[in-house]
This record gives C-alpha cells, structure tokens and sequence, in this order.
C-alpha cells in the first residue's frame, strides 16, 4: 500500500465512523471532533477513545479506556496487529463498555 491508497483508507474509516456515530441511537451522548487526522470520541462520564493515524506505519490506532491497540488493512478490513480482532468490533465493544449503553458501530 503507498501512502494515498492508505489516506483514502483511513479517511473512508474516519467518515464510516462519524457516519455511525450520527446515526446512533442510544441512550448515551458520545461527542466526536476530528483534529489533524485524529478522532477523538468523548463520552457522559468524560472518558475518551483516539483514534490515530499513524501515516509511516500505515496504521490505525485507537486508545480505549481498556487498552491500546494497532490494525494494518488486510483482506478489505482494518485488523489488530496482535489479537487479529477486527477495528470496527474492537471499537463497538469500546464505546459500549465506556457509554454503558450498547453501541454498535458496522
């Protein structure tokens, strides 16, 4: 992957998520702002997810209150590095531990 074929994948990421996240229904309030390639998700009780774009790596982070974790784009999807968990169901089981209401994030 060069470094616009990784841009436009992280930026269709970033626009997936905001698209989810404006579609969410739930009971809990989750804010989003993205500064500089990052995104930064703020919950009810003031904790925080970042996700981060890691542009030499061509990778994907994102900080959870449960840990930290890093995805490489394989097979048309962001995977761990370590787990081999994929990003979208990594972060939904983030966002719903951290708003205490089920979010879901496809």
């Amino acid at each position: 992957m060069n470094d616009s074929q990784f841009q436009q994948l992280a930026d269709q990421l970033m626009l997936h998520i905001e698209e989810e996240l404006d579609r969410y229904e739930g009971d809990a309030d989750i804010d989003y702002e993205i500064n500089s390639g990052v995104m930064t998700l703020t919950f009810e009780n003031d904790t925080k997810i970042i996700i981060n774009r890691q542009e030499p790596l061509h990778q994907i982070w994102l900080a959870t209150k449960s840990g930290g974790y890093h995805f490489d784009y394989k097979n048309d999807a962001w995977i761990s590095d370590r787990s081999g968990h994929e990003f979208l169901a990594l972060l939904s089981e983030a966002c719903t531990q951290q708003a205490g209401d089920k979010v879901t994030i496809r």
